[in-house]
């Protein structure tokens, strides 16, 4: 068994275990077992589960991954004093870390999807895009996690900046989206908003899920863009490419920071 595959088989059997992993597959089974007994079938269950994962997702994944790095500190330092190559292990870390709290979400859900079952064929499009997203986020914000924490030697000041970047994803971000959009209303800006939607993976997790839906006119100023461009394959395509990229961009960074670090 290769050196990642032995990291990754540890850390899952270590975070599987952890009562925060558990505590965050059952938020997500009563929460969408509730939406599917007061929300009134799937469809509506969808909706209202799509807002959630956008905020509690990343938010779980960039906060838990810091603090879990932190904890572990000590245990990665001993593996160092060993033979191992860093980036195997920073590797086998990662996926140890991301692949559980992925699994804890997709059971959540998948559990009343499966007991109650699905009732309009448009809502498995909506489903999967839910899937591809919220997984997505889980590695994204995870990597964040893994960059902040090797970048960042003061744990409190770790945290502090997990969560002023989840602040500055979820909410802070679209603000300044919003002020952008009206200052600049008389001119064209639909080029423009869009570069700006693929620099949030927040974003893109949205307009992915809600380019499923048809409601893109309630998206407000850009409703119209999302139409056009993100409800055609190339636009799905395209904003897939960007979570990928986004997923890779600070794993990369993290591992490069990770292989100079003096421990």
């Amino acid at each position: 068994m290769s050196t990642t595959s032995k990291v990754i088989k540890y850390q899952l059997s270590d975070v599987a275990r952890s009562k925060w992993v558990l505590f965050y597959m059952l938020f997500f089974l009563v929460v969408t077992e509730a939406l599917f007994r007061f929300g009134g079938g799937s469809s509506k269950a969808l909706i209202s589960l799509s807002n959630i994962v956008l905020i509690i997702i990343p938010l779980v994944s960039i906060v838990f991954g810091t603090m879990y790095l932190y904890n572990a500190r000590e245990f990665t330092e001993l593996l160092l004093t060993q033979p191992i190559d860093r980036k195997r292990l920073f590797g086998g870390l990662y996926v140890g870390l991301a692949l559980p709290l992925s699994a804890a979400f997709l059971v959540g859900i998948g559990v009343p999807f499966a007991l109650h079952g699905i009732q309009a064929t448009s809502d498995y499009t909506t489903l999967l895009a839910m899937t591809v997203s919220s997984v997505s986020l889980t590695f994204i914000f995870s990597a964040l996690a893994f960059l902040i924490a090797v970048k960042v030697e003061d744990k409190v000041r770790g945290l502090g900046v997990s969560i002023l970047l989840w602040l500055l994803f979820s909410v802070i971000y679209d603000g300044l989206v919003l002020l952008v959009a009206g200052g600049f209303a008389d001119y064209p800006l639909e080029k423009p908003i869009l570069v700006l939607m693929f620099l949030n993976p927040i974003d893109l997790g949205r307009i992915l899920l809600m380019s499923t839906f048809d409601i893109s006119a309630l998206m407000g100023y850009t409703g119209a863009v999302v139409e056009r461009f993100f409800g055609s394959l190339a636009g799905a395509v395209a904003s897939t490419s960007a979570l990928l990229v986004w997923v890779i961009a600070p794993l990369a960074l993290g591992m490069r920071r990770f292989e100079k670090k003096d421990f």
